[in-house]
């Protein structure tokens, strides 16, 4: 499988309660592609979140290893992580996390600043994918002049900004109503000329339903259901 561009092998996790241990994760082997999606359902607790944490660098796992397009997490700097995490990952989360005091395509623009661009390369590409996403009239507005289902797709745009090999979603639609969730989910749906990959951690069936793969995480492993 050399167009993966994402990889764990043997990623093991566990965290200390007191004077016991528990483990999490036991070992996962886990290969994505490029534009593929797959979905992580499983029970609360089961270590959903703690995975996408570990797929992300935003976590150490006890052993194993995660790499991105080949380059792995566990030799590179915290500096070199951030570089790598903005250039080849998208994160979107139940709470999307926009900046308040920032309107909708300066938060979009945020990673490309990061990233050096110039104001004017950052401001285009913003409304550019904000305009792709069916928010190019509330560009100019708040995170607080949103709707729910707006300020997760203005996320889903600041997450596809530079066009990462993969983007992580930590259950996207949870805090959607079920036309906001749906509208979200079309809007995914649209994007099938990307290279991106998907991750999403869910419990909506609906969401699962529409992944090239389902993955049960379940004691500690990761069981293809589909």
């Amino acid at each position: 499988m050399n167009d993966s561009v994402l990889t764990c092998a043997g990623l093991s996790k566990c965290f200390r309660d007191g004077g016991s241990a528990v483990t999490v994760l036991k070992g996962l082997d886990f290969r994505l592609r490029a534009q593929e999606t797959v979905a992580i359902v499983g029970v609360s607790g089961s270590g959903k979140s703690t995975l996408l944490n570990l797929l992300g660098g935003l976590d150490e796992p006890d052993s194993g290893s995660v790499t991105i397009n080949g380059v792995g997490w566990h030799p590179l700097s915290a500096q070199s992580r951030c570089e790598l995490r903005n250039r080849s990952l998208g994160f979107v989360y139940q709470s999307h996390h926009l900046l308040a005091d920032f309107n909708a395509w300066e938060n979009v623009a945020m990673p490309l600043r990061i990233a050096g661009f110039s104001v004017g390369e950052a401001n285009r590409c913003a409304l550019e994918w904000l305009a792709r996403l069916g928010l190019a009239d509330r560009s100019e507005h708040r995170p607080s002049q949103l709707s729910g289902g707006e300020r997760q797709r203005v996320a889903i745009a600041r997450a596809l900004v530079r066009e990462p090999a993969v983007v992580l979603m930590d259950e996207p639609t949870g805090n959607l109503d079920s036309g906001s969730a749906a509208r979200v989910l079309d809007t995914l749906s649209a994007l099938s000329d990307l290279t991106t990959a998907f991750v999403i951690v869910t419990h909506d069936h609906s969401v699962a339903a529409r992944a090239d793969r389902i993955l049960r995480l379940q004691d500690g492993i990761l069981v293809p259901e589909r």
